[in-house]
This record gives structure tokens, C-alpha cells and sequence, in this order.
């Protein structure tokens, strides 16, 4: 397990483009949920520090969903050398924690590369245009710390740009398990300041 931290995208970009098929076999695009803001959060099956913050993303998901917030999560790990993150196995993931929000697999890895995404979990906030207005934690809770899961960093994102407040300037960058990438696909991903992340 190899402790990664988000790239900490530049706020205001724009969300790229998805099409992914979802454990529903049915296909989830960015452009279906336009106009509604959007949280992109990638995940997988088997990283400890997901399974340690499984339970809050579900819940999140039933508290936020009727409120207009479109969620999606994104599997983009190599599930030829993890296959426990395989899209047989996410379906049976999703069941059993109960995810009300589609969970979408990036086979080619193409779509964690467009958001720089580095780490599970890896969240991205998206006001009603799509531009990015929170990347970074759920929470200060990481597997051992004895810090509960409360999703509180998260949640005052989503509540301000509910309340269309100014969003928490103080944004801390996940942490979590590299993404698994495939032989030769490893990105190079430099940070808003121009430096490597």
C-alpha cells in the first residue's frame, strides 16, 4: 500500500468528460447531470482507506442525492493485477454497501488521467457548470488514527455551495491508496503551482 495524496487540481477548471459504464450495464456520461452540481469521487473495492469511509460515502450519497447533488464514483484501477476491483466484483460491492449512485469502471484508466485523480478515495466537487470548487478529504479520519469518519470536510463543501456560500478556502488533500495503474500507463501529474505531484 503506497500512502498518495490528491494533485490538488486548480480550482475553477472545468470537469472533463466521461462515458463509463456503470454496475447497471447501463452508460453514465458528465453530460447527463448538466446543470446539477456533481461530485466525482474515485474509489475502488479493496483499498483500505475506502473501505474505512464506505459506510459515510453511502450515507453521504442518501443525504445529499435528494438535495440535487449528482454523485458518481469512478473505478480506475488495473484489475488485471487487482482483481478484486473487478467490475463483476463492483457490482457486488455496490450492492452490499448499498451505493445509490452509479459506479462507473474507467477500463482504459483515460478518465482518472483527465482529473488527475492519484488516490482512493480521490473526491472532486463541481458547482452547476462544472467548475471545480472542492478537491481534497472526506475527512481528517485515515484507517488507525482513532479519528471517527464523519465526512465533515466534504460536507461544509456541499453545504456551502448548497447555501451558495463561499466554499472553505482551507482545502486538505486526500489520502489514500495509489491508484493502481496499468504497466507503462502511469501518468505524470504536476500540481497548480507547475510542480510534479
Amino acid at each position: 500500500m503506497v500512502k498518495t495524496a490528491s494533485t490538488m487540481q486548480s480550482l475553477g477548471s472545468t470537469a472533463p468528460d466521461f462515458s463509463l459504464l456503470s454496475t447497471e450495464s447501463s452508460t453514465v456520461a458528465r453530460q447527463d447531470f448538466a446543470g446539477s452540481p456533481l461530485l466525482v469521487m474515485f474509489m475502488c473495492n479493496h483499498c483500505p482507506f475506502v473501505k474505512h469511509v464506505a459506510p459515510e460515502l453511502a450515507q453521504l450519497a442518501r443525504d445529499y442525492q435528494p438535495r440535487g447533488i449528482a454523485i458518481v464514483g469512478i473505478n480506475s484501477n488495473d484489475a488485471a493485477t487487482h482483481p478484486e476491483d473487478s467490475p463483476e466484483r463492483m457490482v457486488h460491492e455496490a450492492e452490499e454497501r448499498g451505493y445509490t449512485f452509479p459506479y462507473l469502471y474507467d477500463e482504459d484508466q483515460s478518465v482518472a488521467k483527465a482529473y488527475h485523480a492519484a488516490c482512493t478515495p480521490d473526491f472532486f466537487l463541481y458547482d452547476k457548470n462544472h467548475r471545480l470548487v472542492y478537491r481534497g478529504q472526506l475527512d481528517s479520519s485515515r484507517p488507525g488514527n482513532g479519528i471517527p469518519v464523519t465526512g465533515a470536510d466534504l460536507r461544509a463543501a456541499l453545504d456551502a455551495l448548497l447555501a451558495n456560500q463561499p466554499l472553505p478556502q482551507k482545502q486538505i488533500p486526500s489520502i489514500g491508496c495509489n491508484i493502481k495503474w496499468q504497466a507503462g500507463n502511469e501518468p505524470e501529474y504536476f500540481n497548480s503551482a507547475g510542480v510534479k505531484a
